[in-house]
């Protein structure tokens, strides 16, 4: 089969050259993946985790140097993901789930609720904080994850919510910092709102935090016995949520 056609001086793929390349390069990218896992955990143990990102930086990874001085032998590589996924289809070993326990299939362990609260950039009106009657005619920033996010909030708050519109995002970091960078309002979890109010960045636009109606679990799959690593890491997550 010929891959390759002169082009002048060089050489071209032709088309099924450019698709067996295509698969090659896969292949070759997984053997990398592999051979980079080989040589970071080495002879510890290993635990594939999906994480959501801003979950991950702010509450999950402080917390690991105190599982990693408990379990010097077990390596937890952290994978970022948006959406939902199949903990027994996808190569990891279990997944940070947000919303409720409503998946069939797999084990919950919850590892924290959720509040949320409107933020925005010190000075982005004139007098803060806002009442929701004001932020309704004002920019807010959507997230990708959460549709109807805005429009429950303004519903808890006894105001109809309707033309809601801002910008949109896939994750969290981004919701964050166009708040920051003063492109409008965003409804931020507490976990990754305060640091922002520490270091003066953001600012709450309304006066109250209100509770999410889903919780932060660890999933992991029925159809599969966990591994030692996770056992450890799930007898572990239950005795540091307590204290």
């Amino acid at each position: 089969v010929r891959i390759f056609v002169r082009d002048g001086k060089g050489l071209a793929l032709t088309r099924v050259g450019a698709a067996y390349a295509q698969s090659v390069r896969e292949y070759l990218q997984d053997l990398a993946l592999a051979s980079l896992q080989l040589r970071a955990n080495g002879t510890r143990d290993s635990l594939n985790l999906a994480v959501l990102p801003a979950f991950g930086i702010h509450w999950l990874t402080p917390r690991l140097k105190r599982f990693a001085e408990r379990h010097p032998g077990i390596n937890i590589n952290q994978t970022t993901r948006f959406s939902a996924l199949d903990v027994s289809l996808e190569a990891v070993d279990a997944a940070i789930h947000f919303g409720a326990q409503d998946r069939p299939g797999v084990h919950y362990l919850k590892l924290a609720s959720e509040r949320t609260i409107p933020v925005c950039r010190p000075g982005f009106a004139p007098s803060l904080p806002l009442t929701a009657e004001q932020m309704q005619h004002m920019p807010l920033l959507h997230l990708q994850g959460r549709p109807g996010a805005w429009e429950r909030w303004f519903e808890r708050q006894g105001h109809e919510a309707a033309n809601l519109r801002g910008m949109l995002f896939d994750q969290f970091l981004g919701l964050s910092a166009a708040a920051a960078a003063g492109l409008g309002i965003s409804l931020l979890p507490e976990f990754l709102a305060e640091p922002g109010f520490r270091d003066g960045t953001l600012t709450a636009a309304f006066p109250e935090y209100l509770d999410s109606d889903g919780a932060y679990y660890l999933v992991w799959s029925k159809a599969t016995p966990p591994s030692d690593a996770l056992e450890h890491f799930i007898a572990w997550l239950r005795q540091d949520s307590r204290s």
